[in-house]
């Protein structure tokens, strides 16, 4: 089993204005990616989805992709 990408780089924290990490975790649509396709534990999924949608709501992350 693969280990989290956080847990595994040591990041505590997901930040919102992290735009670089977190569109690693947007598939070409712009769609939140699963955790069984990107690997990352239930709790750190959490906390990007909440990081992904704080980022949308100010406008670094798009909702749709064109």
């Amino acid at each position: 089993m693969n280990q989290c990408y956080f847990s595994k780089n040591n990041i505590k924290h997901i930040d919102y204005k992290n735009i670089e990490l977190l569109k690693k975790f947007i598939d070409s649509h712009a769609r939140i990616v699963s955790h069984k396709k990107s690997g990352v534990c239930t709790k750190h999924q959490r906390e990007l989805s909440n990081a992904i949608k704080r980022a949308r709501f100010l406008a670094l992350l798009p909702y749709i992709a064109k």
